[in-house]
Parts: structure tokens; C-alpha cells; sequence
């Protein structure tokens, strides 16, 4: 059943174009979000499409049958039931898997992605066989990948955008952290070999929203109940580490009336919280596994910069925090970078790789 998904489309920097048939597509099937990468109509440039990765069925009043609204729409008419997919980052089983296939198949309709392409597909770093294995499935039995259907670490792909406009990265050693909605992630990188991964469900970006939503509601002294899509919304649109300014917000009364109310320390509250958290995993879980197992590695990627990914590295000054924090939690300086837009390098990055390999195919 098609279904037009309404989603986010954005002209980004970059040469997304190739010499081969083959239209190169980066794909990345998020726990929040899903992003995929391809080039623009002309060819000039690279083209985003973003949307939430989520569904809500309805029925049809005259007939009775089950339909489904897909991405922003669905989050916004349902937000009761809203279901999101791949909330712990993969289809953990079957019924998940043909969701998010019927998902995927409607982006790639809606937004007339082409069949004839090469695919590249960024995978989270979780030990989850099963999960894994479906995710390969919605991916090679969509309809578009007919040239090339390939994956690497999503930390990997979200990596490539922060070292340069090519694939440096690949011929590197260093770390990447990435922060993403459902799992924090860390792996070193020797030339594009992905050594000791490390990932946790216990510091995640998820996790922030609702420590946001309890925190709005004691700052307000009860008063104020935020479900979790507004207090990401928040965390979105108002966190900043540099220059955090409060906001005020209005809801409506139950009885009639509206409610308008200022916060000024929920939302830097959870997250300097979360950052404090990932700096303990990073420092003293991560990096000292790393130590452990593979020291050479771990002296040589130290001495370059660690890349952050994913979306919760979008909040300005994260990047600076992090150096700041690691730094007095190891006992030396420590750079950090990461890419123009962090929400869209894994994306972006899968889409250069998938360029390189319909060229050389």
C-alpha cells in the first residue's frame, strides 16, 4: 500500500555524484530518525530526506480497512499512539521488521528514490544477531539497491563528513563517539577496521527526553505534564551549552484557559547530566577497555581527534564540553570535532562510500 510520507528534504553541501549508472544512496534507518542521502536531480549536489521513523494505524470510517500515516505526520496527528519501530535501534522481531519495511518502502516511493542505485547503509553497533539480520532484510528486500546493497558502522559513516569532503576517514586512526537516541557508542578505527565497539542502553538520548519531562514538571511545581515528543522538541530547539537562554512555553487548562510558563533549568539540567554520564562511559569504560586490548591503538588515536556523531552532538558547545570534560577526567588535553551537522553525517557519509563503490564496481 503506497502512502506519501511527510518528511524533511534539504540541499547539503557535497559532490554527490558519480560517472557510474548507478545513483549512489546512503541510508540510515534511526531509532528516532530516518535519513537518507542521494543526488540532487541535476547532480550539482547532495539531497537529504528526514523524517521521523515512526507509524500510527487508523481505521477507514467508510470501510472499515487499517491504514497508516507515516513520519512527522503520524507523530503530529497521533501522538497517542504513535509507534516508533526501531526504538531499541533494530526490528527485534518480526512483526517490527515488517513495519519498518512497509515504512521504508513508503519513503522510497513517496520520494521516488531510484531503483537502479547503489546502496550503503549504516548499522548500529549493538550485539543483536536477529535484529541485525532483519534490518539487512527491509533493506535488500526494498526495492532500490539493484546495482550494490552494502553496510558499515554507523559510526564509521558518521565519521567521514567530520574529517574532510572525501573519505580521510577511512585511512585514519582515531574514535568516534556516537550519540544516539537509543544507545551511546564508542569503537576505535584503525584504516577503516572497527576495534574494541563498545555500546550501553543506559546513556542515551531518549533517556534525556524524559528526564526533561520530569524535570518540567518539578520546576513548575507540578503544574506542567510534557509528554516525551515535546520535551525533545525542547531539548531540540532550546538546548545550547554555550549560551542556554530560558523560554517560555503556554499550555491549555483541562477545565478551559491556557497556561503560560517559563523554564530555566529542566532542559541543561538532563543534559549536562547526560554529558557527565558519557564522559564516565567514555573515560572509564570505553577507553580503558580499549587500553587493554589494543594499547598502541589507544595512544595513536589519542593524539587525533575524537569524532562525535549522532543527534544528541548537535547541541551547540557539546563539542567543546566534551574536549573540556574528558580532558579533566584523563589528565590531558583531548580534541573533539564533529561533522557541519551531526543528525546527518552517518547518512552522508554512507552516501560518499556508495559513490566510491558504484565508481569502482
Amino acid at each position: 500500500m503506497s502512502t506519501d510520507v511527510d518528511a524533511e528534504t534539504e540541499e547539503v553541501s557535497g559532490d554527490g555524484g558519480t560517472d557510474s549508472d548507478a545513483v549512489p544512496v546512503g541510508v540510515k534507518l534511526g531509532s528516532t530518525r530516518t535519513v537518507i542521502a542521494l543526488p540532487t536531480d541535476d547532480g550539482s549536489g547532495l539531497k537529504t530526506i528526514r523524517t521521523l521513523t515512526c507509524l500510527a494505524s487508523y481505521e477507514d470510517p467508510l470501510t472499515g480497512e487499517e491504514k497508516y500515516l507515516y513520519g512527522e505526520e503520524a507523530a503530529r496527528e497521533y501522538p497517542d499512539r504513535v509507534q516508533f519501530m526501531l526504538r531499541s535501534g533494530l526490528p527485534e522481531d518480526e512483526d517490527r521488521a515488517e513495519l519498518t519495511e512497509q515504512f521504508f518502502r513508503s519513503i522510497i516511493e513517496s520520494h521516488e528514490i531510484p531503483e537502479e542505485s547503489a546502496v550503503v547503509y549504516a548499522i548500529p553497533t549493538i550485539d543483536n544477531p536477529e535484529g541485525l539480520a532483519n534490518l539487512q532484510n527491509v533493506i535488500e528486500d526494498s526495492p532500490i539497491g539493484t546495482a550494490l546493497i552494502e553496510s558499515y558502522p554507523e559510526s564509521l559513516c558518521g565519521s567521514i563528513p567530520a574529517f574532510g569532503d572525501d573519505l580521510e576517514a577511512i585511512e585514519q586512526i582515531f574514535v568516534s563517539v556516537n550519540m544516539g537516541s537509543t544507545n551511546l557508542e564508542a569503537s576505535a578505527y584503525r584504516r577503516g577496521e572497527q576495534i574494541s565497539p563498545f555500546t550501553t542502553g543506559s546513556v542515551t538520548g531518549n533517556e534525556v527526553d524524559r528526564v526533561i519531562a520530569n524535570y518540567v514538571e518539578e520546576e513548575t511545581q507540578g503544574r506542567v505534564n510534557i509528554d516525551i515528543t515535546t520535551a525533545r522538541e525542547y531539548k531540540e530547539e532550546h538546548a545550547d551549552f554555550e549560551e542556554f537562554e530560558p523560554f517560555t512555553d503556554i499550555i491549555q487548562q483541562p477545565g478551559g484557559g491556557s497556561h503560560e510558563f517559563t523554564i530555566e533549568r529542566s532542559v541543561m539540567d538532563a543534559c549536562n547530566e547526560y554529558l557527565d554520564d558519557v564522559v564516565e562511559e567514555f573515560a572509564n569504560t570505553f577507553l580503558s577497555q580499549l587500553a587493554n586490548d589494543h594499547m598502541k591503538v589507544y595512544q595513536l588515536a589519542l593524539d587525533r581527534p575524537v569524532v562525535l556523531t549522532g543527534g544528541m552532538a548537535c547541541i551547540p558547545g557539546i563539542v567543546e564540553e566534551f574536549e573540556e570534560r574528558v580532558g579533566e577526567a584523563l589528565g590531558r588535553e583531548i580534541e573533539a570535532v564533529a561533522a557541519e551537522r551531526p543528525d546527518l553525517s552517518a547518512t552522508i557519509g554512507a552516501q560518499r562510500i556508495a559513490a566510491r563503490l558504484a565508481q569502482n564496481s
